[in-house]
C-alpha cells in the first residue's frame, strides 16, 4: 500500500474493503465500506453541480456517527478544507465558527441546526441533515432540488471498486480546520494540512497496529483531533470496523459499549480511567481483609493478578493496550495499573500538532512520563539543563500545523523565527526523548521567595483525599487557596453534615501540607457547590476560576 498522500490512503482501503463493515451508530444502523462510498460519490455529485470548490470550507455539526463520519470523507475526499464544529458549543460560538472559518456549507444534526439563527451564518448557501442526509435549509431553490436529484444512485452514478476514486491534497494544503475550547478561553482556529494528518496516520499505522476487521468504539469527539485521528482516521485506513457511540459519552456507557463491542485498541482520557479505580477498585482493596492480605507477598500477586483480568474484561476483554491522552493521569491510579501490570500507555498531544507528539508502548513505557517523541518531531526543553530544569516544551516536524487561520499574530506568537512551536506546557526530557509534563506556563505560580509552584501537582495530590472529587489551586492575597467540588456519590452514601465535611476538608489540607514544600503550603480549602466547567478533553476551564 502507498502511504505518501493523505486521501489515497483512504480510496485504496475502500476498495480493498468494500464488502466489509465499516461504520455502525451503537445499537444503530451499519454500512460496509461499498455502501459509504456511495454516499461519498452523491455528495461529490452535489458538490460539483452547485459549483462548490476544492479548497472551500465546509463545516460539520454534530456528535460522533456514520454520517459524521462519511461526510467528514466526503469534504477531505473532494479535496474541501473540513471545519470540525464540537457539538457543546453555545450557538453564538457556532456562528462565530462558521463566519471566521468563511464556511460555505454545513451539515449539521438536527437538533443543533433548530437552535441556529440562519440570518447570523449569511454565508451559508445550504445545511444538510446529519441524521438522514435530508435538506434542512438552502438560499436557493433550485439547489435544494439538485441535492434531491443528486442524493440517488440513479443520478450520480453507482460506485465500486473500480470506479471509486478520491480528490487529493498536496501535502501544504489545508485539510482541517480545528476551533477548539481551550483551558484559557475560546481558543484559535488550528490550520492542519495534509502532512500532519498522514504523518499521524502513518505513525499509527507503524506503532498501534490494527488490522482490517478489527473493531473499534469511537467515543471521544471526532470535532477534536484526538478523537479524530486515533478513533477514525487511523483505524479507517487499515479497514478497521467502527463503531460511534451518538450519545454523550457517560462512563457506564462508554463500559457497556466495551463490553458488547470489544474492541483491539481503546482511546480514553484520564476522566474514565480514575473512575473506574475510584469506584469499583479503591473501595475494594480499602477493606480491611484485603489491605491485610495485599500485605502478604504471594496473596498479594494473587489478587492482583485477579484485579487485572476483572479490569482487562471490564474493557472488553480483547484490547492491545488503553491509550490515555487529553490530560494528565493521576499519581496515584498509574502507580496502582503499574503495580498490577495493566496494558495502558500514555500519550502527549496537541491539537497544532495533529495531535501526536509523543507516545511509548506500555510495555517500554517511563513511569510518570507521557511517552517518548515520536520519530517525524524534534523537541527542546527551553532551560539551561533540559534533563533537570523544567522550561517551556518546544517543537519542530512535520505534524506541526501551518498556523492559526486569519490570524497572524497569534501564529507568531505560538512558532517563532527558528521555527519552534511553542507549547505553553512546561516539563523536562531524558536521554531518550521521554517527556516529562510538570504542567503548563499559564498555570504556573510564584512561591514567596521565587520558586516556581506548579499547581497541576498539587492538585494530584488532593484528588487523591477523601470526599475530593476534583479541585483547582489559585493565588488569592499571596496565599495559595483549594477550591474543591466534594464527590456527591459519597456524600449521599456517607451523609456527612456540613460541619463533618469541613472539618475532613480541614484534615485534607493537613495531609497534603505534609508532602508540599514549606513555599507550596495550602492555606485554606473552599468547597463549592457544582462540578467545574470542562474542556470537551475534560481539561477544568482554569481562567473561570483563576
Amino acid at each position: 500500500m502507498k502511504r505518501d498522500k493523505l486521501i489515497e490512503l483512504y480510496a485504496q482501503t475502500f476498495r480493498k474493503n468494500w464488502n466489509s463493515p465499516a461504520f455502525s451508530d451503537y445499537h444503530g444502523s451499519q454500512c460496509t465500506y461499498g455502501e459509504a462510498a456511495q454516499l461519498i460519490r452523491q455528495v461529490h455529485c452535489f458538490f460539483r453541480e452547485s459549483g462548490i470548490k476544492q479548497g472551500d470550507k465546509i463545516a460539520v455539526l454534530g456528535r460522533n456517527s456514520s454520517n459524521w463520519a462519511i461526510t467528514f470523507l466526503a469534504i477531505s475526499g473532494y479535496g474541501a478544507v473540513a471545519v470540525p464544529v464540537l457539538p457543546d458549543f453555545n450557538p453564538e460560538d457556532i456562528h462565530h465558527i462558521l463566519n471566521h472559518s468563511e464556511s460555505v456549507f454545513l451539515f449539521a444534526a438536527d437538533g443543533l441546526f433548530e437552535k441556529l439563527d440562519q440570518t447570523k451564518i449569511p454565508e451559508i448557501s445550504g445545511i444538510i441533515s446529519l441524521n438522514d442526509f435530508s435538506p434542512l435549509y438552502f438560499k436557493d431553490q433550485t439547489e435544494n432540488d439538485k441535492w434531491v436529484q443528486c442524493f440517488t444512485p440513479e443520478f450520480a452514478g453507482k460506485s465500486n471498486p473500480e470506479n471509486f476514486e478520491l480528490n487529493d491534497f498536496q501535502d501544504e494544503d489545508l485539510c482541517v480546520i480545528s476551533y477548539t475550547s481551550g483551558t484559557s478561553g475560546f481558543t484559535k482556529g488550528v490550520m492542519i494540512p495534509a502532512r500532519s494528518l498522514l504523518s499521524n496516520i502513518v505513525y499509527a499505522q507503524d506503532h498501534m497496529p490494527l488490522q482490517a476487521g478489527d473493531r473499534i468504539v469511537s467515543f471521544l469527539p471526532m470535532a477534536h483531533v484526538f478523537g479524530l485521528l486515533f478513533e477514525f482516521l487511523f483505524p479507517v485506513s487499515v479497514g478497521c470496523h467502527v463503531t460511534f457511540l451518538t450519545k454523550p459519552p457517560t462512563p457506564q456507557l462508554i463500559i457497556k459499549a466495551f463490553q458488547e463491542i470489544k474492541p483491539r485498541l481503546i482511546l480514553s482520557v484520564p476522566l474514565v480511567i480514575e473512575k473506574i479505580y475510584y469506584k469499583r477498585i479503591l473501595p475494594t482493596i480499602n477493606k480491611p481483609v484485603i489491605k491485610f492480605l495485599l500485605k502478604v507477598p504471594g496473596i498479594q500477586l494473587l489478587l492482583f493478578k485477579k484485579v487485572r483480568a476483572s479490569l482487562i474484561e471490564t474493557f472488553g476483554g480483547n484490547f492491545m493496550e488503553i491509550v490515555i491522552g487529553g490530560a494528565p493521569l493521576n499519581h496515584e491510579v498509574e502507580t496502582f495499573f503499574r503495580k498490577i501490570k495493566f496494558p495502558f500507555t500514555i500519550g502527549y498531544g496537541m491539537t497544532e500538532c495533529g495531535p501526536l507528539i509523543s507516545y511509548e508502548p506500555w510495555t517500554s513505557f517511563r513511569k510518570s512520563s507521557a511517552g517518548k517523541l515520536v520519530d517525524r518531531m524534534e523537541v527542546r526543553i527551553d532551560s539551561k539543563d533540559p534533563y533537570n530544569e523544567v522550561g517551556e516544551i518546544l517543537l519542530k516536524g512535520t505534524n506541526v500545523m501551518q498556523g492559526y487561520y486569519k490570524n497572524e499574530k497569534a501564529t507568531s506568537e505560538a512558532i517563532d523565527s527558528e521555527g519552534w512551536l511553542h507549547t505553553g506546557d512546561l516539563g523536562i526530557i531524558d536521554a531518550d526523548d521521554f517527556i516529562y509534563i510538570r504542567g503548563r506556563c499559564k498555570n504556573m505560580l510564584l512561591g514567596p521567595s521565587g520558586q516556581n509552584i506548579y499547581p497541576e501537582e498539587m492538585e494530584a495530590k488532593l484528588n487523591n483525599q477523601p470526599f475530593v472529587l476534583e479541585c483547582v489551586i489559585t493565588e488569592r492575597e499571596g496565599k495559595l487557596v483549594a477550591f474543591v467540588f466534594p464527590d456527591p456519590e459519597r456524600i449521599e452514601a456517607e451523609k456527612p453534615d456540613e460541619n463533618r465535611l469541613q472539618q475532613i476538608m480541614a484534615e485534607n489540607c493537613k495531609h497534603v501540607n505534609k508532602v508540599l514544600p514549606k513555599f507550596a503550603q495550602l492555606s485554606s480549602i473552599i468547597l463549592v457547590d457544582k462540578e467545574f466547567e470542562k474542556t470537551p478533553k475534560r481539561n477544568i476551564k482554569r481562567y473561570l476560576y483563576t
